[in-house]
Parts: structure tokens; C-alpha cells; sequence
């Protein structure tokens, strides 16, 4: 008996069926089914990791405590943010223009156990709203440091606490605090009315 039509069809339909069904079996499994969605743009900065005893350093210095709300700017996997989380009861948000890391962050929070205390958002710097924070960790390089000032001054409320590894603002906005941990530079400082005032009258 020849195969009809339907049978064609079916024939034909097959490899369809088989990547829906593979698609299928990948995301009940937890797994992607296809391959991890690439930056809006490139992203300013490479992922280097903070170390942690520099993490646990950082929040150190920013002294920070349950009521505060730390925003890490570039994330990364999200581990300043989990660990404020996790061991100091704080609640916090994570940004980065990269979705890898996102998924990587909001994975790590789960295994932490402290989802209800964190969120992870694909975003821009530049173009993101952090007026929330009381703390602001940043591990980004010098001239992105200095690009963003302007945002820091603008949002962030005067007393906010800001700290970033390895490098500064500029001679602008001088660190109030500086310390050495080996190879590793730490800065701190503090948002002013002095700096609402500066940014409002340029």
C-alpha cells in the first residue's frame, strides 16, 4: 500500500514534533533551550568577580545593616547583593546589561535561600533608577565611574553610602575613606547636599 497524503505529512512533520518535544523536555529540566540571549549593547565593562573577602570588606565599610537597601551597579552573578542579603538581612538589587549574569544571579539567590529578599534586572546604568538605594556598591572602571557621577549625585539621597573597588571618581568627588586590602583599593564616600547643589548649579 503506497502512503497517502497523511501519511506524507506526517512524515514531513516529524523533525518538527521532535525539536518541540526536545525544547520541551530542556525547559522542564532547567536547562535553556536555545542559546542564552546576548547584551542590548556591549556591555562598559569586563566580569571580573569581587572576591569575597573584598565583598564582605565593602559592605564593611558601607556599614551595612537590615534596613538598608544595597544596589550593586554591574552585578555580575550577585554575589554583593546575596551577601547582603544572606548575612546582613538587607534587602537589594542587582543591575547588569548582560542576561547571562542576570541568570546566573537570580539562580545564586535561590540557591541562598534569599529571593524574597533580592532582585535581579537586565539594564543600563546610565538610563536605570537606583533613588531606592541607601547603598550603592560599584566594580566598574575609571571613566564609567566618572560617567555615572552625575547619576549618583542626582538620585541618590544625601547620607547614602557609595563604595567601589579598585577605582575612584576622579578628583571631582574625592573618597572620604580609602583602605588596602593586598593588591585591592577600596573607596567610600557619602552623598551631600553640597553635591545636590554643585550638580544644580552646572
Amino acid at each position: 500500500m503506497k502512503p497517502g497524503l497523511h501519511d506524507d505529512a506526517f512524515a514531513m512533520s516529524m523533525p518538527a514534533v521532535l525539536t518541540l518535544v526536545l525544547a520541551a523536555l530542556l525547559t522542564l529540566s532547567g536547562m535553556p533551550a536555545f542559546s542564552q540571549a546576548e547584551p542590548a549593547r556591549k556591555p562598559d565593562v569586563p566580569y571580573v568577580p569581587t572576591p569575597q573577602p573584598i565583598v564582605d570588606k565593602m559592605l564593611d565599610m558601607a556599614k551595612v545593616g537590615k534596613n538598608d537597601v544595597v544596589y550593586d551597579l554591574g552585578c555580575g552573578d550577585g554575589r554583593i547583593v546575596i551577601t547582603a542579603a544572606k548575612e546582613r538581612g538587607a534587602r537589594g538589587v542587582g543591575i547588569d546589561l548582560n542576561p547571562q549574569r542576570i541568570a546566573e544571579a537570580k539562580a545564586n539567590a535561590e540557591s541562598a535561600g534569599v529571593n524574597d529578599k533580592v532582585k535581579f534586572m537586565v539594564g543600563d546604568l546610565f538610563t536605570a533608577d537606583f533613588s531606592e538605594a541607601s547603598v550603592v556598591t560599584l566594580y566598574l572602571l575609571p571613566d564609567v565611574n566618572r560617567a555615572l557621577r552625575p547619576q549618583l549625585w542626582k538620585q541618590l539621597k544625601v547620607g547614602t553610602r557609595v563604595v567601589s573597588h579598585d577605582f575612584d571618581m576622579g578628583p571631582e568627588w574625592p573618597p572620604e575613606k580609602v583602605e588596602r586590602i593586598g593588591a585591592k583599593t577600596l573607596y567610600y564616600w557619602t552623598i551631600t547636599s553640597a553635591h545636590k547643589k554643585t550638580l544644580a548649579e552646572r
